[in-house]
């Protein structure tokens, strides 16, 4: 079954006093093109974490974040309580010695001095809890898997339909392309007649009109849009990873088409390739999506 790059994931992780999370998503791309935001906590593990998304995802524009929430009480900045006293000290002091006059707000002037409440620690990251954000990694990664997985699945309908659109639309040239000849013929032998004054040899105008039509003969290019249109559904069933090759396919299937429109020399051919075309073109709008 082929997978859509189209995809959305994302997990939370509780560890402790902080939640871990993780979201993904990814659009269609060429190639693994890679965007990441992480925690400053986890830049360490960016290496480690490219290549989880690289493996799980392969293909894509990847948008990814990963980032903590605290509870409430384990985030406040710590009061440096010993600093505050030496502050307070200091200013009374300064205050006895020269006569200015001590705040009225204490508090408000205490928790303003430098350092009062900084955050000297310097938090370092855990295996255990290194294991919990790669938890939620994987949750993520397999949730967006999960959702490329749906997404393919209803484009691997989508193109079985349009395929058989297509096959369909070949099979009912057939009745025009064998009427087609005898017009042709017809058409010729009748404007012949029309100058009666002009002689010609009708073994050799059979020869020509043979040459003609053969020129016209489609039978090669249905053939060959015939095995594209087999080959797409192969493929298809070889599982995920075939979007470029499906793409390479409609292209051939689109030159097969083309070359029978410039071929057919009558209308109603004419109409029935140009419905081709369309159902072609939707195939190629859904397989920039197949991964």
């Amino acid at each position: 079954m082929i997978q859509s790059m189209t995809g959305y994931g994302k997990a939370v992780v509780a560890f402790k006093e902080k939640k871990i999370n993780v979201e993904v998503k990814s659009l269609n791309s060429k190639s693994l093109d890679l965007s990441t935001r992480i925690a400053p906590l986890y830049r360490e593990k960016e290496m480690e974490i490219r290549q989880m998304i690289t493996k799980a995802l392969e293909r894509g524009k990847v948008d990814f974040s990963i980032w903590i929430e605290r509870e409430a009480g384990s985030d406040a900045t710590p009061i440096n309580a010993a600093l505050v006293e030496n502050y307070y000290r200091q200013i009374k002091a300064i205050s006895a010695q020269t006569g200015i006059p001590e705040p009225q707000d204490w508090f408000y002037t205490l928790l303003r001095m430098p350092d009062v409440t900084s955050k000297t620690e310097s938090e370092e990251l855990t295996a255990e809890e290194w294991k919990a954000a790669q938890q939620a990694i994987e949750q993520a990664l397999q949730q967006l898997v999960d959702f490329r997985i749906q997404e393919g699945a209803a484009l691997e309908r989508k193109f079985a339909e349009k395929i058989d659109n297509i096959e369909a639309l070949l099979a009912s040239i057939e009745p025009y392309e064998k009427a087609r000849v005898e017009k042709i013929r017809q058409r010729i032998v009748d404007g012949l007649k029309e100058i009666p004054e002009v002689e010609y040899d009708k073994n050799r105008l059979e020869q020509e009109l043979i040459y003609y039509i053969e020129k016209l003969d489609i039978s090669e290019e249905k053939q060959r849009l015939t095995n594209h249109l087999n080959y797409f559904r192969e493929t298809m069933r070889e599982g995920h990873g075939q979007g470029k090759k499906l793409g390479f396919i409609a292209q051939e299937m689109g030159r097969e088409i083309n070359t029978t429109g410039s071929k057919s020399n009558q209308a109603e051919m004419q109409n029935i390739v140009v419905k081709m075309k369309d159902e072609l073109e939707q195939i190629k709008e859904q397989v920039l999506n197949a991964l």
